[in-house]
């Protein structure tokens, strides 16, 4: 606890000052913002908005209870990082967890390094420090390289530099975002590894990705086992194909849109007497619940 009112009594001046109309900072070259750009103070939680260009879409619950318990205890080691967009109006640039944690245990203020920054340096210091985590899946960090590759225009080389990483790597991420969509949710959701995805990605016919998706997932295939099965379907090898010749166009048209809302590949039966049955498979319990609970959000 003396560790948080140290930080805070540090913060005081510089708190007066933000407080101050007459002294509100809106450029680099204003008055003042040499004493506010790069330090850190405790700001008030409501007075920070998220991040509208957060390249991170999934937060796992659990873990961010697990780490409001943390700062509950210890406090928060380490400050986020705003933006200053308005007199004693923030924007997160880094730090959404953390912000999230604290809102779980209602606490009212939050350490934070102040920046100077327009929309396409908040958008490229958002993606840059998600890049940079260890906890993102493939998926959002190719998604990621994307934007800014669509937003900030950045070419390959640049983002190597800027990143730290091989020209060759971001590549190889870029490469993800050619998969299925089905297969992109199975690989978000922890179902096959990047390993299989660059294996799949091999095979351009995405009704052929998708057939072997689901072997994987059924046969539970290494890596390197499905690399096998991609070398064997590029021979010309076989790989069973289930047969739709019986099934009628409005439903052939209607798979693909059942499918990527179930993040599965659902497979249907046509009977003789034109009635159908539909099959969605699960691969795990969480699998199942995921599944369940979007039928009752359905409701």
């Amino acid at each position: 606890m003396a560790k948080a009112t140290r930080k805070q009594a540090l913060g005081r001046g510089l708190s007066a000052l933000l407080q101050d109309p007459s002294n509100d900072i809106q450029s680099i070259l204003d008055k003042n913002a040499d004493k506010v750009v790069g330090n850190f103070i405790e700001l008030p939680i409501d007075s920070i908005e998220v991040n509208p260009f957060q390249p991170r879409t999934n937060f796992n619950e659990e873990s961010l209870r697990e780490l409001a318990s943390s700062i509950k205890e210890l406090g928060v080691i380490q400050p986020i990082t705003v933006r200053k967009t308005g007199f004693n109006k923030y924007q997160l640039v880094s730090g959404e967890r953390r912000l999230r944690a604290l809102k779980l245990i209602n606490l009212e203020t939050i350490p934070s390094y102040i920046r100077i920054a327009n929309d396409q340096e908040l958008l490229e210091m958002a993606l840059v420090e998600n890049i940079q985590r260890q906890d993102l899946d493939a998926i959002e960090i190719a998604l990621s390289y994307q934007r800014l590759i669509d937003d900030i225009k950045l070419t390959q080389e640049q983002m190597s530099i800027r990143v730290g990483k091989k020209r060759s790597t971001i590549s190889n991420y870029l490469r993800l975002l050619k998969l299925d969509p089905i297969i992109q949710t199975g690989m978000r959701d922890g179902f096959i590894s990047m390993g299989h995805g660059r294996a799949i990605i091999n095979i351009e016919n995405q009704n052929k990705q998708l057939e072997i998706y689901e072997k994987i997932l059924s046969q539970k295939l290494s890596v390197r086992q499905t690399e096998q099965l991609v070398k064997n379907y590029k021979e010309h090898k076989v790989i069973s194909t289930p047969r739709q010749e019986n099934i009628p166009n409005y439903v052939k048209d209607g798979i693909a849109t059942i499918s990527e809302y179930f993040g599965q590949r659902i497979s249907v039966k046509i009977l003789k007497n034109g009635s159908g049955k539909i099959t969605i498979p699960f691969h795990s319990e969480e699998d199942f619940n995921r599944i369940k609970k979007m039928a009752k959000g359905a409701k």
